[in-house]
């Protein structure tokens, strides 16, 4: 199964994988940083919208 990472060294904070998944996605106030809070993910949709949306493209699907 897929699991969903980000590349927080890439990551710009700038929340929007939050705001569309925060269910999967959640923001550390100290790094400044989205992380992976759910890598077995929620609905893929959503998940695929907020790597579509992810400026820096910092978040991938992994086998």
């Amino acid at each position: 199964m897929a699991k969903v990472t980000i590349d927080t060294e890439e990551c710009i904070g700038c929340e929007s994988c939050v705001e569309i998944c925060p269910e999967v996605f959640a923001f550390d106030e100290n790094e400044e940083k989205a992380y992976v809070i759910k890598e077995e993910g929620g609905t893929q949709d959503l998940i695929q919208e907020a790597i579509d949306n992810c400026p820096v493209e910092c978040i991938h699907w992994q086998e």
